[in-house]
Parts: C-alpha cells; structure tokens; sequence
C-alpha cells in the first residue's frame, strides 16, 4: 500500500459562485471524498474556502450539516474576486502546511484555472477533467478521465504529494441527507504582503444561451447531433424543446456544423449532465458525447440508425426518422 505519513486526508476546495453561494460540485466531491476516505481508513475530509471579512458564518450550517472535518478559510476583502495569483499563493501556503494526500477541485471555469498552477507550484501530478475517482489496491488515487478524444477510458495515478484531480460538475450525485459533525473550523492567515495581482476581472457578462438554457439545473434537457443536418433541423429540434419546457444541448458534431453554439455541448469537451429526463435527437452515441449525460435519469434515444451506440445506454429507444417525429411531438403538445 503507498503510503507517506507527512501527508494524510482530503481536502477539497470549496469554491463560492458569483452569487456567493458555495458551488454545488464542491458537495458531488464531498460525498465521494467520503467514500475515498473510508478506503483510506478513515481519514478527514476537509475543505478550503475563500471569503471577504465575516461571510465565513453564513456557511458554518452547510459545512457542519454535511459533515465535513474541518474547514479552513481565508477572509480578506483582496479575495472577493477570485484571482489566480491570490488564490494560488494561499492554497500552496495551506498544502504546505496541512499536508493533504488528496487535493480535489471542480473542474469549474475558475477550478481548471486553479488547478494546474497550484500542481506546478507543489512540484505534483494533476489528472484534469475526471469523471470517477477511486483508491486502488496500492491506496493510491485512481483518477478516470476520458482520453484520445474521448475514445477510451484512462485511469491515472498520480506518484507524488498531493495527488491532485479536477472533477467535472454533475459527475458525481449529492446525498441529500444530513451528516451533522462538529465541523472545526480554522482562520488562515492571508499572506499576499509584497503581491501583485497581473490579472483582474473588469466585467462579467452572461450571455443570453446561458440566461435561458441553463443546462446544470435542467430537468429536462433535448440535445441534437449531426442527424439533425442543418438550421432548419436545429430550430425543429429548438421548437419541440420548447413545446415540453426542456433545455437544448448539441453534441460536438452539432457545435462543429455551426448549428449551435459551444455553451450547450454536452459530452467530455462540453457540460456534464444529469437531468431527470434526457432526449438525444440524431445522436449516434460516440463516448465523447456520452461521458457527458449517461447519467441521466432516463434517456430516449431518437435516430433512423437502428446500430446507433446511443441505444445501448437508452432506457427507451425510437427508430424513424426525426423530421417527421418530432413534428408529430410538436403537435401532440399543442393539443395536450
């Protein structure tokens, strides 16, 4: 078994949204730390968390009621926007000092940032974008991501300390029980004396397909492939969405054609979903898109390919063609 009794326990970063909320994929990864933990004999799962003057107390009762060991936390009002360079320093001064076995991050816009510059600072391995994490046989990690674009499955180790992962939001699923634990929680000093910030955010924008499609929360989600041939095949697919009050995502070969733009691709180099009902729409099913919705609740499967891969992993499965379906869905709704 590998082991390094200077390092010991999970930590996890706990990112805060714009809306200084803590990120949902901060809790898919406390739940599986948790279970790393127990194959690790069970060590602590802590978290890291970064916040202005005083906001620490408004997540005190999340932390506690999740069940989480300890949570160290930075405040100071230089850190209300993230910043690499702030952020970066202050995770290596706390890995230098707690020593954590594990270092896991959502593979978030800001956690892919994140990420890779502390693992060059720490001089470890870091095994990006994961869709599984285990502890092998050895008590290593054991990362899975896909690779050769998204044709095959890649466990990875990683030889040094910390061992360190991103993990994609809406991989893993949340326990929405309650764990309560008596959550210790530790004031770090900021030490950013002499810094100088290279990078600021001067405006944030949302754009419109991120308003009105937000494909994280969706519950229903409709996504088109390249079956779909053109706009016009698109904007049918748009429609019949609309008609059941589902979100619209594109696989890559969608994205690639033009017929939709990158912020809705699901699949390994998009977004990670898992909505209640998921309705793939001249998808043929290739790993690249499926890594990225199969675990969804339920999923139908649309394409006039009766082989088409997608309906290996499809709960229910429809053969024809989808010009004359979906119409015909369209049209049901309208009368319903």
């Amino acid at each position: 078994m590998m082991s390094d009794k200077e390092y010991s326990g999970i930590l996890i970063y706990a990112q805060l949204t714009r809306e200084k909320y803590v990120h949902t994929v901060f809790f898919e990864l406390l739940d599986k730390a948790k279970e790393l933990s127990q194959k690790l004999g069970g060590v602590d799962v802590n978290a890291v968390i970064f916040t202005t003057t005083g906001l620490i107390e408004e997540y005190k009762e999340s932390f506690k009621n999740k069940g989480v060991n300890k949570v160290y936390y930075f405040e100071d009002e230089r850190l209300e926007e993230y910043s690499t360079e702030y952020y970066t320093k202050l995770v290596v001064d706390l890995v230098s000092v707690i020593k954590p076995e594990i270092l896991l991050l959502g593979a978030t816009n800001q956690g892919r940032d994140l990420a890779p510059r502390v693992a060059s600072s720490l001089a470890t391995g870091l095994t990006a974008d994961c869709i599984d994490l285990d502890i092998n046989e050895k008590g290593q990690l054991a990362a899975t991501r896909p690779t050769f674009g998204g044709q095959l499955m890649a466990t990875i180790l990683c030889k040094t300390y910390p061992q360190m992962a991103t993990v994609r939001p809406n991989v893993f699923k949340i326990n929405l029980e309650d764990d309560f634990f008596d959550t210790e929680f530790i004031s770090c000093p900021v030490n950013l004396e002499g810094m100088k910030k290279h990078v600021e955010i001067i405006e944030f924008k949302k754009t419109v397909d991120t308003i009105i499609n937000d494909l994280d929360s969706a519950e229903v989600i409709v996504t088109g492939g390249k079956g779909l041939k053109n706009e016009k095949g698109f904007e049918l697919l748009r429609r019949f969405a609309s008609s059941i009050g589902a979100a619209v995502g594109a696989t890559r070969g969608a994205v690639e054609m033009g017929l939709a733009p990158s912020a809705i691709q699901v699949g390994q180099t998009g977004k990670t979903v898992h909505p209640k009902v998921y309705i793939a729409c001249g998808v043929s099913g290739a790993i690249q898109h499926t890594v990225g919705m199969e675990s969804s609740e339920y999923i139908i499967a649309i394409n006039n390919d009766e082989n088409a891969p997608i309906f290996d992993i499809a709960d229910c499965g429809i053969v024809g063609d989808l010009f004359e379906i979906l119409p015909e869905f369209i049209n049901a709704n309208r009368k319903g």
